[in-house]
């Protein structure tokens, strides 16, 4: 059977193209090796149950690895200590049978007494511990699924006084796993407020996990290796593995991702070879866009169901607000588990360009639908050889802008003009072209949006009126990025909102030329 590229569960070696992450899977066994109690809690989708996986598989013959899932557990489970106890044991039953070991060790689990409650779970896992001549170690996959009541605490209890009862000779598991997408020592925040005094920390032996989950630009490359020498596909797998890290940061499912669409989905007509391409996958990442997957519903539903998270992001992305890093702040925090935000020199920015963009996607149709979007029929920017006339745009929009905008008040589209220019944008470029705005040059005076049409791309600078200092500082930033681009030609688009400065600004509506024949087409709106 031919291996794939995997979106869906756990990923297995035998059937889908993997990252190589064993240096991460070495310093996981370091923590092991250490007789450390950590959580894994990553955002969804980020190869937490794949990590699982691949310990087991590393480790199973050296310990018996006992390695279960609280998925399905159901609510009837944590009514009373004995329900939790006996499907606690029957699942450790299981895993156990299938990884091979001995059918007593399984029966030890799935025998009963009249009354089980924690005490004897307590006993049973020391019992265990001893009999079995290895060291155990215990890995609870989707833990927080059933992490906001009583009983799940008290089961953290009793590991946490059996880790500390190994300082007087007690036996335990030598290391425990919880893999979730919270963290399991913040659980009080899901507890009701009459629970808080119950909470006590009962997780706190366990240690930081440092290791950095989501794939560089390496683990990448092995695995394009791996697809290159199956298929015997000839493109240099470098560039493509640095388009692709660009585009997501290394969150692994969108990594997968692109690369299904790259092997599976792209237009058949089109070439193997020219799929692998910065091309190719900027086309992928444009049908990923308008596409739809649970990992994307999950964005959305966190915006729209968080109305402090939503302002928080609109603060990132409409303002420019510089947030610095601090997870201490809930937002930031929420931002950080939902896999949406992440630090670069202690500000706050989307995670990877893909999010960013589908956040985007999803205020500009907002926006369509809450105001006047001007709507234009496509052909007017397109010239006879089936590129872009941004000129033309950009001269649309400004007319747009003063037809539509003139009375409005200066702090609503200091707001959100970059967002009207990007409803304005989007439908003439859809389906054809897409754009990216791009995290690493934006802050509150500037953002850079590049647009990619056909095979073309053209860059836009868009920033605020600061006066005519200001102005050109924003000209060689642009021809700054320009050179890092190779492209000879730029769009400069700032906003002017300062009463008495208008027609200063206006006439700053003009084709700016830059040394080596490059130019810098400035409007003013």
């Amino acid at each position: 059977m031919n291996k794939r590229f995997n979106i869906a569960g756990t990923c297995i070696p035998e059937k889908h193209y993997m990252a190589d992450t064993s240096d991460k899977i070495d310093k996981i066994i370091c923590l092991i090796e250490q007789d450390s109690y950590f959580t894994i809690n990553r955002a969804r989708q980020y190869g937490k149950t794949t990590t699982l996986l691949l310990l087991w598989k590393r480790l199973k013959e050296q310990y018996i690895v006992i390695n279960t899932s609280f998925e399905g557990m159901g609510n009837e489970a944590f009514h009373s200590e004995e329900a939790f106890v006996r499907r606690f044991c029957y699942r450790v039953a299981g895993s156990l049978r299938l990884s091979g070991y001995s059918m007593e060790f399984a029966d030890f689990w799935s025998t009963f007494s009249e009354e089980e409650n924690m005490d004897t779970l307590k006993e049973r896992i020391s019992h265990f511990c001893r009999w079995v001549g290895k060291e155990v170690l215990l890995f609870i996959d989707e833990v927080d699924k059933s992490a906001n009541n009583q009983m799940f605490l008290n089961f953290l209890g009793i590991l946490r006084e059996l880790y500390l009862e190994r300082a007087m000779g007690g036996i335990t598991f030598k290391c425990v796993i919880l893999a979730g997408v919270y963290d399991v020592k913040n659980l009080k925040l899901k507890l009701r407020p009459e629970e808080e005094r119950k909470y006590n920390s009962p997780w706190n032996v366990a240690v930081d996990f440092p290791i950095d989950m989501s794939l560089n630009f390496s683990e990448i490359c092995s695995m394009l290796k791996n697809y290159q020498r199956d298929r015997g596909i000839a493109f240099c797998i470098e560039e493509a593995a640095e388009e692709i890290h660009r585009y997501t940061s290394g969150y692994p499912f969108l990594v997968s991702l692109v690369c299904l669409w790259l092997d599976e989905r792209l237009p058949e007509s089109m070439e193997v070879r020219e799929r692998w391409t910065k091309e190719g996958i900027r086309m992928a990442v444009r049908e990923i866009l308008k596409s739809t997957n649970t990992l994307f519903d999950d964005v959305v539903k966190n915006i729209e169901n968080h109305e402090k998270f939503r302002r928080f992001i609109e603060g990132i992305l409409l303002e420019g607000r510089q947030i610095p890093y601090k997870i201490s702040n809930p937002e930031i925090g929420l931002g950080v588990t939902f896999g949406m935000i992440t630090e670069d020199n202690g500000i706050c920015k989307i995670s990877n360009i893909i999010f960013e963009t589908y956040i985007y996607d999803h205020m500009i149709a907002g926006k369509l639908m809450e105001e006047k979007i001007l709507s234009v029929p496509r052909s007017q920017f397109i010239t006879e050889d089936d590129v872009l006339d941004m000129n033309r745009i950009l001269e649309k929009f400004q007319e747009f802008m003063r037809t539509e905008y003139r009375r409005r008040e200066h702090t609503f589209l200091e707001k959100q003009g970059r967002l009207l220019f990007l409803a304005f944008l989007k439908p003439i470029i859809n389906g054809k072209g897409h754009y990216v705005v791009e995290p690493e040059t934006r802050n509150s005076r500037r953002m850079d949006v590049v647009v990619f049409y056909g095979k073309k791309e053209y860059i836009l600078e868009l920033k605020l009126w600061y006066g005519e200092s200001r102005f050109f500082e924003g000209v060689e930033q642009l021809a700054d990025y320009m050179d890092s681009r190779s492209q000879n030609q730029g769009w400069l688009l700032t906003f002017c909102f300062n009463e008495g400065h208008e027609k200063k600004a206006e006439e700053y509506t003009r084709e700016i030329r830059i040394e080596d024949e490059r130019s810098v087409y400035s409007f003013v709106v």
